[in-house]
């Protein structure tokens, strides 16, 4: 998990080891993504991205969900008034200076014996 998702509050939940029945809705979502979507493969990549938007939008959109009596998630959600508008830059103290990637250089070279 990223410190990004950290911080928009987003956390863990860890289930006890040796349980996957605690995962089990999870699991089904997997099971159902897969056998709807990669069986069989796309033969471009590009395809297979649509056939998982097609997925999405009708599990969103069109299936009734059991958990929720039979309701279509859509019908349940509505999108926020408020726009996203980031986080603020992550202040290190103690630092005198903080570098991307970007900003680094490796050399390869041989071994000297």
């Amino acid at each position: 998990m990223s410190v990004w998702q950290f911080r928009l509050g987003i956390g863990i939940e860890r289930i006890k080891p040796s349980n996957p029945q605690q995962n089990g809705r999870l699991e089904r979502a997997h099971l159902t993504l897969k056998q709807e979507t990669t069986k069989p493969a796309a033969e471009k990549s590009l395809k297979q991205h649509g056939r998982f938007d097609d997925f999405i939008f009708c599990y969103n959109t069109e299936c009734p969900h059991q958990g929720i009596n039979m309701k279509v998630l859509a019908n349940l959600f509505a999108p926020l008034n408020r726009p996203y508008r980031g986080l603020p830059n992550l202040e290190y103290p103690f630092h005198d200076k903080t570098i991307s990637p970007k900003d680094v250089r490796l050399r390869l070279s041989k071994k000297v014996p």
